[in-house]
């Protein structure tokens, strides 16, 4: 799906949300309004036993942290436009040029919900791009077409033979999504099926070996 974030350039920019923020935008001022009221509820308790500084500071402390952190991942986007990738954060924007890519690598995230994401290097800059997460009954959200689709196709601009290795990965991936296959035909299932097979908590990185299997 083609999105137009702010501050992006007036080329086609693709969102690589694997979850799109207006999905959760609700549940995130849901959450702002309820740490608001405590906050206010807390300053207000407070305030019957010391001055009222030291109960809105009391307040303070209570709402704001989870006041901030709602609004930064409401904030929070991921795009490309042409080969680069763009992530809006809280404060500026941060750009990885894949064509310039020296590093990527796919890591799987085991647990009831698996997570499997892609991890560039261009430079000085790395960056995680999700690609997909699947939970242990076999159900799960897939990063989508055109995504995949932008994806591979940049990675493969790149003269890093690994990167080539992962769009080979996302083609094939794009490919059974096409055609809606089973889960067990995913090549990113497929990867953290492998992860979940070491018995272990911690992230796994793919080997080139294991990636060049998956297609």
């Amino acid at each position: 799906m083609e999105s137009n974030p702010e501050g992006a350039e007036a080329v086609s920019a693709i969102g690589l949300d694997l979850v799109a923020p207006e999905v959760y935008a609700p549940m995130l001022r849901k959450l702002v309004l309820a740490a608001t009221g405590v906050g206010v509820g807390a300053a207000l308790l407070a305030a019957t036993a010391l001055s009222w500084p030291t109960a809105v500071a009391i307040g303070a402390i209570v709402g704001v942290p989870t006041i901030a952190y709602a609004l930064a991942i409401r904030r929070r986007r991921i795009w490309m436009a042409g080969t680069t990738i763009h992530v809006q954060r809280v404060f500026g924007e941060r750009r990885v040029e894949l064509s310039e890519t020296t590093g990527a690598e796919l890591l799987v995230y085991p647990s009831r919900l698996s997570r499997i994401v892609l991890r560039v290097t261009a430079g000085p800059e790395t960056q995680i791009i999700p690609l997909a997460m699947y939970t242990d009954s076999g159900s799960g959200r897939e990063l989508h077409l055109l995504g995949l689709r932008t994806l591979a196709d940049a990675l493969a601009t790149s003269r890093l033979a690994a990167a080539v290795a992962v769009s080979d990965v996302l083609v094939h991936q794009l490919r059974a999504e096409a055609r809606d296959a089973a889960l067990g035909d995913r090549p990113l299932y497929k990867a953290v099926r492998l992860a979940r097979a070491n018995d272990t908590v911690s992230p796994v990185v793919l080997t080139d070996t294991e990636v060049a299997e998956l297609g």
